[in-house]
C-alpha cells in the first residue's frame, strides 16, 4: 500500500466532519485548453473537493452522449496528451484540490506506461481512473502507480460478481468509484435501487471511501446517498453546460460562472453534516 495521498487526506478531513465529497468531472480541451485551465480554478474555487479530468479518447468505454461530444469536440481542436499535461501543470499548483485523471488505458499504453505515469505525477495529478485496465489484472500498473505515491482508482458496478469486486479491490487505493447504474455515464433523475446494497456489500469489503458516480446530477440525489457514499462524482450535468461555447467562445464567462454557481450548490449539498 502506498503512503497516505493527497486524496486520502481529503476524504479522511472530510469524514471527520460527517461531510460528503464533491467531485466535479470535466474533458481536458473543451472547448480549448485555456477554458480548461480557468474551470479547474473555478471549481476549486466553487468547492470541489477533488476534480476528475477526462483525457478525450475517440472510442468510447462507458461515456454517455453528453461526454463523448465533448470528448469529440476537445479532438477536434487537435488537444494533445502533451498540451493536457502542460495545462494542468499550470493550475495544479494554485489550487488545493486533487486532480484525478480519467483515461483509456490505450492512450497510456501508447504513450509508453512509465513515461505517461511519470509525466501525470509531474503535471500534479494525484491518481488515476483506467476504466478499460480490468480492475483484477491491474496488479503490475498498481505496483508503477505505487511507486509514484499515486492513486489508481478502481471501478465496481452493481453487476460486478462478489468474487470479482473482491479481486478489484484488492488494487484499489485512493476511494472506489462506485457506479450507480449499469449502462453509460448520463443525467438520471432516480438512482437504482440496487446501489445501496451494492454499497452496503462494500462497505464490509474495504475501508476505502466510496463514491459514487454515473448519473448524478441534482442536490436532492446527494441528500439520498447520505450515509451510504463518502463522495459523490457529478459529470455529465457538468460537461452538458460547455455546449453553448462549441463555436462561440464569447460566452465563456458567462458558461464560467453558470458552472461555478452549479456546482457550489452541490457542493452545498455533500457537504451538510
Amino acid at each position: 500500500m502506498p503512503q497516505a495521498s493527497r486524496i486520502s487526506a481529503v476524504f479522511a478531513a472530510l469524514k471527520s466532519e460527517n461531510r460528503m465529497a464533491f467531485m466535479p468531472f470535466i474533458a481536458a480541451g473543451d472547448p480549448d485548453l485555456p477554458f480548461t485551465c480557468r474551470l479547474l480554478r473555478q471549481l476549486s474555487a466553487s468547492g470541489a473537493d477533488l476534480i476528475e479530468v477526462g483525457f478525450p479518447y475517440s472510442d468510447p468505454i462507458a461515456d454517455g452522449p453528453v461526454i463523448q461530444a465533448s470528448y469529440t469536440r476537445a479532438l477536434a481542436k487537435h488537444v494533445k496528451l502533451s498540451g493536457i499535461f502542460s495545462a494542468v501543470a499550470s493550475v495544479s499548483g494554485e489550487i488545493s484540490t486533487p486532480l484525478v485523471g480519467m483515461v483509456s488505458y490505450a492512450i497510456i499504453f501508447r504513450h509508453g506506461i512509465d513515461a505517461f505515469v511519470q509525466e501525470a505525477k509531474s503535471a500534479g495529478f494525484s491518481g488515476l481512473i483506467v476504466p478499460d485496465l480490468p480492475g483484477d489484472e491491474a496488479s503490475s500498473f498498481a505496483t508503477l502507480m505505487a511507486a509514484q505515491h499515486l492513486d489508481l482508482i478502481q471501478l465496481v458496478a452493481p453487476t460486478t460478481p462478489p468474487d470479482r469486486a473482491a479481486r478489484i479491490l484488492q488494487q484499489a487505493t485512493g476511494f472506489v468509484y462506485c457506479i450507480a447504474v449499469a449502462g453509460t455515464t448520463g443525467v438520471r433523475k432516480e438512482l437504482a435501487p440496487q446501489l445501496a446494497e451494492m454499497l452496503k456489500s462494500l462497505r464490509t469489503q474495504t475501508e476505502l471511501p466510496l463514491a459514487v458516480g454515473f448519473g448524478i446530477s441534482a442536490a436532492d440525489q446527494i441528500d439520498h446517498l447520505r450515509g451510504m457514499s463518502d463522495g459523490v462524482i457529478v459529470g455529465s450535468a457538468i460537461v452538458k453546460l460547455l455546449e453553448p461555447l462549441a463555436g462561440n467562445p464569447a460566452k465563456a464567462d458567462e458558461v464560467l460562472q453558470q458552472i461555478g454557481e452549479f456546482a457550489k450548490s452541490l457542493a452545498t449539498a455533500a457537504h451538510r453534516s
